[in-house]
């Protein structure tokens, strides 16, 4: 949907919702989408808007930095994005009816509001758990696309049966271009990126858990020190990654991807099972055999894996880790 489209369909079910008029001016002020008077029995409210087809986590500091913008009118928005915008005092409006608005003494909160329940469409294979691991591997190692069907399978640990699904959802998704018949190439990069961290944080991350562990030391550079020796089959990812990278964030939580079994890992590492602990432990979807003594995991998971924390603290260097390392590839952040 176009802006246009989106505030009127919004206000639609404002009315229809709630009994609520408003009216939108469309004037062009730099730095937002016109303003929107609320009609309200014993005043008018008038709102500098700003319009957006999705809000994400990972965009959400650049939205709580613009100052002009008193409500963001958005046709999807997730429950902990509303709870952020809450908190900092920032009203929005949904394309189903619910609305956040403080404005002096008058404070107005519509929620529970819930789009109409559509027919589900077959999967697509590319955004299952599976297909999920492929699409890492696509996006992170762009020349994949089009490696024979077998190596895809041997790198990703899908059986190869399931690759060509794969492709053929993501062309179905308009996420592959096929040049000609024997090469394909990956398009709408910045697109599939965020369909994949949502696929990530909702599919496939919660299957890789192993276990969360207390950790016994804090300094990152004793961490790779002790886990050095194992650099085959264990990487450090998330925060501390993130650490290393930027050497901004103090990592909170140390995140390990890791080939090894449960109870070889428990031993070799005396590990001490803590339910929330700060060691985070997850299995290693992916393989490289062309960074063996890398002890980190790659940037782009990296970034996946701040981005789905919703922290302020983690986005921030979500933003700094995208700029220096990942815009070249799929754009501006």
């Amino acid at each position: 949907m176009n802006k246009g489209e989106i505030i009127q369909i919004a206000l639609n079910q404002l009315k229809e919702k709630a009994g609520i008029h408003g009216t939108y001016d469309p004037h062009n002020n730099e730095g937002t989408d016109g303003q929107l008077v609320i009609h309200l029995k014993n005043q008018d409210l008038h709102l500098n808007i700003l319009i957006k087809s999705e809000l994400r986590p990972y965009n959400l500091p650049e939205q709580l930095g613009n100052k002009l913008i008193d409500l963001l009118v958005v046709d999807k928005l997730y429950p902990v994005i509303k709870n952020e915008l809450r908190n900092k005092h920032i009203g929005y409006l949904d394309t189903v009816g619910n609305l956040y608005i403080e404005n002096g003494d008058t404070v107005i909160w519509l929620e529970g509001n819930k789009p109409a329940i559509e027919h589900k469409k077959s999967a697509n294979r590319a955004f299952t758990k599976t297909g999920l691991k492929a699409v890492f591997y696509f996006l992170w190692k762009k020349e994949a696309i089009n490696y024979p069907y077998r190596k895809i399978a041997a790198d990703t640990k899908i059986s190869l049966g399931n690759i060509p699904q794969i492709i053929e959802g993501l062309k179905e998704g308009g996420y592959i271009l096929e040049i000609d018949e024997k090469r394909l190439y990956i398009k709408n990069q910045r697109a599939l990126l965020d369909r994949w961290i949502e696929g990530y944080r909702e599919v496939l991350k919660p299957t890789l858990h192993i276990g969360d562990y207390r950790i016994k030391n804090d300094d990152l550079n004793m961490l790779e020190a002790t886990l050095f020796p194992y650099k085959e089959t264990m990487v450090i990812g998330g925060e501390a990654a993130a650490e290393h990278l930027t050497k901004y964030l103090q990592a909170e939580i140390v995140t390990l991807y890791t080939t090894m079994p449960k109870m070889e890992l428990m031993y070799t590492l005396r590990l001490i099972p803590e339910k929330e602990g700060r060691l985070q432990i997850f299995e290693k979807f992916w393989h490289d055999d062309t960074n063996i003594d890398d002890l980190f995991a790659p940037t782009l998971l990296v970034y996946a894996d701040l981005v789905i924390t919703d922290e302020p603290r983690c986005l921030e260097t979500a933003a700094i880790i995208y700029d220096k390392y990942l815009k070249n590839e799929f754009g501006e952040y």
